[in-house]
């Protein structure tokens, strides 16, 4: 019988749920909010209506943490930005350049356009911490 309950069990087990703790820098103002959106795919990179999971905390000058909750084992990357106004979206200027602060797992913002999913990318195998610079 207690072989049979680990064979139910087995299934949950192994969809393990990880904590992933994004400690966002460079904050310069305490204006609005911090974003931060999860993408687990290339395709869906940056797509802000195809985002995994998003999750926003009050903005805090300098630093801020942010806990993203029960991610599976899996590839991601992130894109997070300091939404000064509030208004739920990276504003743009008419070329399509970032007006307000923003930043990447791992990549950096490029000079003609942001990096790509896989210059972003990391592994959660458990839970984590990563740091993300804003750059203005």
């Amino acid at each position: 019988m207690r072989l049979f309950s680990y064979l139910l069990l087995f299934p949950i087990l192994s969809m393990a749920q990880f904590d992933l703790t994004v400690t966002i820098t460079n904050i310069k103002s305490t204006d609005g909010k911090i974003s931060v959106a999860v993408y687990d795919n290339s395709k869906d990179f940056l797509k802000f209506d195809k985002v995994f999971k998003a999750v926003s905390a009050p903005a805090e000058k300098g630093s801020a943490s942010i806990v993203i909750e029960d991610l599976p084992k899996g590839t991601y990357a992130l894109a997070a930005f300091h939404d000064q106004n509030n208004n739920d979206k990276l504003d743009t200027n008419f070329l399509g350049i970032p007006k307000e602060p923003l930043g990447f797992s791992i990549g950096k913002l490029k000079t003609f356009g942001p990096p790509s999913f896989s210059e972003c990318s990391f592994s959660v195998t458990s839970d984590k911490e990563i740091s993300i610079p804003l750059s203005n």
